[in-house]
């Protein structure tokens, strides 16, 4: 195989003697696989929405334990609370 740079194609010797060639060029329709840090660079203002809500949430959710402990008022409850946060 070889590349003539020139006609922007790529020249391959064949087992049976003849040759063949194809465009040096990637196709500007053809999608690439997404990476990582591409997905970061679409989504970021989705991905940061989704981590306030969870956090959020994660933080209703504590402060109604917390009330239910204090609400119900048996010790137990609330030193069950205490040793779970530890």
């Amino acid at each position: 195989m070889r590349v003539d740079r020139g006609a922007g194609r790529v020249i391959a010797l064949l087992d049976d003697g003849s040759t063949d060639s194809a465009p040096n060029t990637i196709s500007p329709g053809l999608q690439m696989p997404e990476t990582l840090r591409s997905v970061l660079r679409e989504d970021w203002k989705f991905l940061a929405v989704a981590t306030a809500c969870t956090a959020g949430f994660a933080g209703v959710l504590v402060a109604a334990a917390v009330a239910l402990a204090d609400l119900v008022g048996h010790p137990a409850l609330t030193q069950m609370l205490a040793y779970a946060g530890s």
